[in-house]
C-alpha cells in the first residue's frame, strides 16, 4: 500500500488538486465535494485520489448509490492503474462493502491526454465503459465483485471490535 490517508482540506494536496482538470475553485482550501469521502495522497504528494459517496437521492447521473472517484491525479513514477487498484482497496477498507452500483468515474476526453480509449488507466484497473453522462463525459464503472482485496491506507486505524 502506497497511499496515505488524507483529508478534504490537506494543504499539501491543494497544489496537485489545483492541477486536476475538474477543479472548481483554484486555491480553495477544500477540494472535495460535500458528503462522505475518502481522500488519499502519496508521500511526497505526487498523486491524490478522492472517493465520494453521495446520498443517492441527490445524484443526477445514472448510477445513484455508487461510490464516485471524483478526482485522481498521478504525477509520480508509479503506474496509474496500480495506484487506482490500491485506492479502491483502501476505499473498501474504510467504507466497507461496496454498493451494488459499484464505483464509477467520469472522464472528460477533451481535457485528458489523447488516447485510443479515454480513461485507459481506469480500464486497465478493471473499470468498464458503461455509457456517457448527459454532458458527454465517459462513464467508467468497477463492478462490486471486481473490487481488489481490502487493504487499509497508511495512517488509517482498523475499527475496534466490540
Amino acid at each position: 500500500m502506497r497511499w496515505h490517508l488524507s483529508d478534504r482540506a490537506d494543504p499539501r494536496v491543494v497544489p496537485i488538486a489545483d492541477r486536476h482538470y475538474n477543479r472548481q475553485k483554484i486555491g480553495a482550501p477544500q477540494f472535495v465535494p460535500p458528503g462522505r469521502c475518502v481522500v488519499l495522497a502519496l508521500e511526497p504528494v505526487e498523486a491524490f485520489w478522492i472517493t465520494s459517496w453521495p446520498f443517492a437521492e441527490y445524484v443526477k447521473h445514472a448510477w445513484p448509490g455508487a461510490w464516485i472517484c471524483s478526482a485522481f491525479r498521478n504525477e509520480s513514477e508509479h503506474l496509474s492503474s496500480d495506484l487506482i487498484r490500491e485506492a479502491v482497496s483502501a476505499t473498501v477498507a474504510l467504507f466497507g462493502l461496496p454498493p451494488a452500483a459499484g464505483l464509477v468515474t467520469f472522464v472528460d476526453a477533451g481535457k485528458t491526454r489523447k488516447k485510443r480509449d479515454p480513461g485507459r488507466c481506469f480500464r486497465r484497473a478493471g473499470f468498464e465503459h458503461v455509457g456517457f453522462t448527459k454532458g458527454g463525459l465517459y462513464a467508467l464503472r468497477l463492478d462490486p465483485f471486481s473490487m481488489p482485496e481490502v487493504e487499509l491506507p497508511l495512517g488509517a486505524q482498523e475499527a475496534l471490535a466490540v
